[in-house]
């Protein structure tokens, strides 16, 4: 099977009068003097959004879908026109793809000739993702959303649930770009619309018009722009409603990373949440002096891997979002990873070949070491309080006993009640009715905290060998972490100290004599249990019991292993997105890698193949 999930090259752009064109296609992004004119005229007034953004309703939601990125100029537009004529409670997503994303600095140059827009460009320019396919979400405005999806228009329309109210048919011209006005991609478009969804383009060509009618949209003619004589409108059949995101009360178990991640989600988007957390915030695995932000890059799209970037990436713009340097709790300076066996010398090097993993944020240092450039450490604990200090977001303290009809049952026989509950309890969540099934193992580690030296104190960048190390925090180093299944025992154990020791001292010698070899002088150390699910993917979505009956109202978000930092933005967000009927941020491929259903969905297909066999035999 081919791979909707393709490596990203950049767009090469030549300059032409300040006007940014493609050689390739021979074509320029927009009209020389004449971009933010020709977009208002062909898609904002081509698709009526004034006064359709005008009328939304409160809470009302606006979808729009683009086939071609570029410069991002229509979507800058459009989000300044919601701003000014939607009401204050609705919301606005942006859903567009590109196959070739412009290089960071041609985006900034040809963004730099609308100073009317700089204020969006900013904001585009900060979040603007890395050349590496899938799905990019941006948040524009605290009301606006963008997920640029990077890919073949067709394969990422396919990924993409849907849910679109109006169409930007922008690209370079059908006959210079014929791949993207094609017979597949007009059908996907239908697939992907709802009723009375409306289109514009510049384009009136005959295949064009041909492939959208033969899809089911009906079609208009209208004035072109400029010197063009025509552009088109259309819309697909049906009455149009308005659509709508939803907000209401939600309990959250669990103030780890994962609880704390969900609701903020939550709260951002409107709901008041009720956090129950049975001892402190961040009292379990997510309670570490300091925690490193980073991934493990891999040469192949599989879905698996692709959560492991994409999580990663996402993660980065979240947390430069809310400013953790300016925080004082933690940098994004860069990750230092080791080679240290013979599985990593040839992992990252093939990762970097293949072109799923670009320089910008994989680079070789040399032959023993690559850096994650835009990875860092945090302070999970602090950072945990950072996201749960919201107006909308109450921590109680509680132990969560299990799941009530709507909402949850604690210890002390009290039943607290919400539209939707989410539980981030490890593995404690097989405790809850209907759980008992899940795949889930616990892994005890124990990190070591070391007191820095004269040699130590200006270490700057968290470095990852078979284990990791970070820069001093309130001068002390955090070495670790042991992986041990089998062991259950919460007590701290010395001899546990000398195992993180001994792997530095073999992975990272130089580093172990700076600390004082063998006189490195351990102050202290912290056990916790880190949840993982059997294929090393975390259950993030819809609660599911062993007879493969979903509990409405009822999530997971669990089972992040040792990637807590790196993952929990991303399934929060996700659940956040279908909580709330929002455009989601991650394909269809992906979601089905994530959902706990999935192991219901697999034991249900080898019972079938065993039963057939039988049948066979």
């Amino acid at each position: 099977m081919v791979s909707d999930f393709k490596p990203i090259e950049h767009a090469q752009v030549q300059w032409q009068a300040g006007t940014p064109v493609a050689p390739e296609f021979d074509d320029g992004y927009f009209s020389h003097g004449q971009g933010p004119a020709e977009s208002q005229a062909v898609f904002i007034h081509g698709n009526r959004l004034p006064e359709r953004f005008a009328a939304l309703p409160e809470h009302g939601l606006f979808v729009i879908g683009e086939t071609g990125f570029g410069t991002g100029l229509n979507m800058l537009l459009t989000a300044r026109l919601f701003t000014e004529t939607a009401p204050k409670s609705a919301r606005l997503h942006v859903v567009s793809v590109e196959k070739y994303p412009l290089k960071p600095a041609d985006l900034n140059t040809a963004l730099s000739q609308w100073p009317e827009l700089a204020a969006w460009s900013r904001t585009l320019l900060s979040q603007y993702p890395p050349a590496v396919p899938g799905f990019h979400r941006i948040r524009l405005a605290e009301r606006i959303d963008l997920t640029l999806m990077l890919g073949e228009a067709e394969s990422m329309w396919r990924q993409h649930p849907g849910g679109i109210d109006a169409w930007f048919l922008d690209g370079f011209a059908p006959d210079r770009n014929p791949d993207m006005w094609n017979v597949d991609v007009f059908k996907r478009l239908a697939e992907k619309s709802r009723p009375g969804a409306t289109l514009a383009s510049f384009t009136v060509a005959g295949h064009v018009r041909r492939g959208l009618q033969a899809a089911g949209f009906s079609l208009e003619r209208k004035p072109g722009f400029g010197h063009k004589r025509h552009r088109l409108e259309g819309v697909w059949p049906g009455p149009h409603s308005a659509q709508m995101f939803h907000r209401g009360t939600a309990l959250v178990a669990g103030a780890g990373l994962a609880g704390a991640t969900t609701a903020r989600a939550l709260a951002e988007r409107g709901w008041q949440v009720t956090v129950i957390e049975r001892k402190a915030i961040a009292s379990g695995a997510s309670g570490n002096r300091a925690g490193v932000v980073y991934t493990t890059p891999s040469a192949h799209a599989t879905a698996q891997n692709r959560y492991y970037q994409s999580s990663y990436l996402h993660a980065l713009r979240f947390l430069h979002r809310h400013e953790i340097e300016h925080l004082g709790i933690g940098r994004l300076n860069g990750v230092i990873q080791h080679l240290s066996d013979a599985h990593l010398q040839k992992k990252l090097p093939l990762a970097m070949d293949r072109g799923y993993w670009p320089e910008s944020i994989l680079k070789r240092l040399d032959h023993e070491r690559v850096e994650l450039t835009g990875g860092g450490y945090l302070q999970p604990a602090l950072w945990c309080r950072h996201l749960l200090d919201h107006p909308s977001i109450e921590v109680r303290n509680g132990d969560v006993l299990d799941w009530a009809e709507h909402g949850l049952k604690l210890m002390d026989g009290q039943v607290l009640q919400a539209d939707h509950t989410v539980a981030c309890v490890s593995g404690h969540a097989r405790a809850f009715t209907g759980l008992e099934w899940l795949p889930l193992k616990m892994i005890r580690g124990q990190v070591s905290y070391c007191a820095a030296t004269g040699q130590s104190t200006n270490w700057s960048q968290a470095e990852c060998h078979r284990g990791y190390l970070t820069p001093a925090i309130d001068g002390l180093h955090c070495i670790g972490a042991t992986f041990n299944l089998h062991e259950h025992d919460p007590g701290a154990n010395p001899a546990d100290d000398r195992t993180n020791l001994n792997q530095l001292k073999r992975n990272l010698p130089e580093r172990w004599d700076q600390l004082g070899g063998d006189a490195i002088a351990v102050t202290g150390r912290r056990v916790g249990f880190r949840c993982q699910s059997s294929d090393y993917l975390p259950l993030a979505g819809a609660m599911i019991d062993a007879d493969g009956q979903e509990h409405a109202g009822h999530w997971l978000n669990l089972a992040h292993g040792s990637r807590g930092i790196t993952g929990t933005p991303l399934c929060a967000e996700w659940i956040a997105d279908r909580i709330s009927g929002l455009p989601v941020s991650v394909d269809n491929e992906m979601q089905r890698a994530l959902e706990p259903k999935r192991f219901i969905e697999r034991q249900q297909r080898r019972r079938k193949q065993k039963k057939s066999g039988a049948s066979r035999n």
